[in-house]
């Protein structure tokens, strides 16, 4: 005789309703600022379409350019801190570009666009090399992060991260993730332990610490085994209240 066995579903179902949350697309309206319009094209490489005016400007990353109407001038424009960004290895210049015109950038590499407006005096903290591109309204300045998993996970060393700040009237702020992209609100107090090449930005409300997370269960030759190999695990953690987003890490490319 065969028995079936009914099983609530609400009772055995995990409760996945407080975990990072995947964009499943890139977002697919139109975005402005003064008279700047953008909007993000294809979607496994993704391209931001950029139609700039005579007033609003933008400035971006080296290398992103992937095509722009002649009349749009293209100019370069220097960082504040030059010198600790030179020593860290962090570039201390970039590039910025002038309407009227089209103008279209793409990191020709799979992934996910971040299109971020930031109000006057919102501040938001970017890995670096993730930044795309910024209106001209957005400061952009950078600070020193301690910790020594960011050592091993950054070409610079990790302990300078990017950080923008909404000015005036505000602006946009586009940010490219590789692979997809995750993203979680903290409530306060709220902690979330991360991979240290996993993230990818957060609002500057939330704070960031490194910690040590292994637990051995090996008994005392999982102990002797950590000691000896020198094996653990270094993490980022990430404490509420604001927003923060991830990335999938595997795939470093700068």
């Amino acid at each position: 005789m065969i028995y079936k066995t009914t099983i609530d579903p609400l009772k055995t179902m995990p409760d996945f309703s407080n975990e990072p949350i995947p964009e499943l697309k890139n977002p697919k309206e139109i975005f402005h600022s003064g008279d700047l319009t953008l909007r993000i094209e294809g979607e496994v490489v993704p391209v931001v379409d950029v139609h700039l005016g005579q007033q609003q400007s933008i400035y971006f990353e080296h290398h992103i350019l992937l095509w722009k109407h002649p009349n749009v001038r293209l100019g370069v424009k220097g960082l504040k801190g030059a010198a600790k960004r030179f020593f860290a290895g962090l570039q201390i210049f970039i590039s910025e570009a002038h309407g009227p015109g089209n103008i279209a950038f793409s990191r020709e590499a799979p992934g996910q666009i971040v299109v971020l407006q930031l109000e006057r005096g919102q501040t938001v903290d970017v890995r670096e090399h993730q930044f795309l591109l910024a209106t001209s309204n957005i400061e952009y300045s950078f600070f020193f992060q301690r910790g020594l998993a960011n050592l091993f996970f950054s070409r610079s060393g990790g302990l300078f991260i990017d950080r923008f700040i909404g000015q005036q009237q505000g602006g946009l702020l586009l940010i490219h993730g590789y692979g997809n992209v995750f993203e979680k609100y903290l409530a306060p107090g709220e902690v979330l332990d991360v991979e240290p090449g996993a993230w990818l930005w957060k609002d500057s409300s939330v704070k960031m610490e490194t910690v040590t997370a292994l637990q051995s269960s090996g008994g005392i030759l999982g102990a002797i085994g950590v000691m000896l190999g020198g094996i653990s695990f270094t993490l980022n953690r990430f404490i509420g209240p604001g927003r923060m987003a991830l990335r999938k890490a595997e795939t470093l490319v700068v």
